[in-house]
């Protein structure tokens, strides 16, 4: 068909016009959705794989004594008086599984102190993201904000989270939860940040300025970091709330210790490690030319220094049992590693070198009475026993 001037009328180019603009629209519609389409290319994708190869599994051993009694035993001694055969004493493991994050190359991680309480008594296993499991040492420890620091004994460099940029922790973001949820490794859950500022109180322990969320925390995830989809620190998963004070089941109500908190207190840690280091150094010399405790009763002891005791959470005073041979005086007693001797026979001891003057004049085959145990920083929990050895 033949126009005037060759062009066709105006409203018909119009919805020429429209038709192809559309098409247009449409296909660059089309577009955008392929390309979204693809899960590698989600935010909350990229800020897992930012973050996984720097988050652990923890596993945690402990050797406890139990005394155990023959019930026919009981009745004897109620009915007859006597006891046919002594209480007989065994050891049991006892295990436990939580998460943390490597927070430095150099393998020191952060986790909660709940995870690794009691760190002098246990073995700590930490299993990275690739599978490689590692002995690790406890550092140091904080109950009021309910985080430790422990390192992989490693010389290798390990991938890290940086709390140099955290999380501005806004209302309504995205959060995403990792970490060892139930005993299953690299377990992701999906929430949001709902809210800030909260206080929750686990065994009598007051937990201020929480941050709250939606997002699953299970058994295991303890200890873990909660980011943002940018792949930044929210905080560490700490704690879930199943059921209010009067008993009522709730839902969403999960917690974690705010990223700000976290970077803090891995500050103050740092420094700890630093004096432990030079610490170590001269526990190891003083031991060369000390030994009566290791050589009569099997013990090694350190001196409980202010770091040291801050970072078993102990009240200071006394000298600390960092090892205890098999088959020892000790070992016989129900010494155990991580318990502290406050007194020798009827005199105090403070340090390694008073105790080892106590100890010059002990000849083989003489009982001496050790005040062990331990008392906690708040005094609110003190188990103390005197134990009589004898001399080997």
């Amino acid at each position: 068909m033949k126009y005037k001037n060759g062009d066709p009328p105006y409203p018909l180019r119009r919805r020429t016009i429209c038709a192809l603009a559309a098409a247009v629209v449409i296909a660059t519609r089309s577009t955008s959705c392929f390309a979204q389409s693809d899960p590698a290319s989600e935010p909350a994708v990229l800020a897992v794989a930012k973050v996984l190869p720097a988050v652990v599994n923890i596993n945690t051993e402990r050797i406890v004594r139990r005394t155990v009694r023959d019930p026919f035993e009981d009745f004897y001694a109620q009915f007859f008086g006597y006891n046919r055969v002594r209480s007989r004493q065994i050891r049991q493991t006892l295990q436990s599984l939580g998460s943390g994050f490597i927070i430095d190359p150099a393998g020191y991680i952060v986790t909660n102190q709940h995870v690794v309480e009691r760190a002098a008594d246990l073995k700590i296993h930490v299993t990275t993201d690739d599978g490689k499991t590692y002995n690790a040492h406890y550092i140091s420890g904080d109950d009021k904000t309910d985080l430790a620091f422990i390192k992989i004994d490693a010389k290798e460099p390990f991938p890290f989270i940086n709390l140099d940029n955290i999380s501005p922790n806004l209302l309504g973001e995205t959060v995403i939860v990792v970490g060892n949820a139930v005993g299953y490794g690299s377990s992701i859950s999906r929430g949001v940040l709902s809210a800030v500022k909260r206080s929750i109180t686990v065994d009598d322990i007051e937990y201020k300025d929480l941050v709250q969320t939606d997002a699953a925390i299970n058994p295991g995830n303890s200890g873990g970091p909660v980011i943002d989809i940018s792949g930044r620190l929210v905080g560490i998963s700490s704690a879930k709330m199943a059921f209010t004070p009067q008993g009522v089941p709730t839902q969403g109500l999960g917690f974690a210790i705010p990223a700000e908190v976290v970077r803090d207190s891995v500050a103050r840690f740092k420094k700890i490690a630093q004096k432990q280091g030079a610490g170590t150094k001269e526990a190891a010399a003083s031991n060369t030319s000390t030994s009566n405790s290791e050589r009569l009763f099997g013990m090694q002891l350190q001196d409980l220094s202010h770091e040291l005791s801050d970072a078993l959470g102990y009240a200071q005073g006394g000298v600390v049992i960092t090892a205890v041979e098999p088959g020892s005086p000790a070992d016989e007693a129900g010494v155990e590693r991580g318990l502290v001797i406050y007194r020798v026979g009827k005199t105090d001891v403070n340090s390694v070198t008073q105790l080892e003057k106590l100890l010059g004049s002990v000849q083989s085959g003489t009982s001496v009475n050790f005040t062990t145990g331990a008392i906690r920083a708040n005094r609110q929990s003190q188990q103390v026993a005197t134990l009589a050895m004898t001399a080997r």
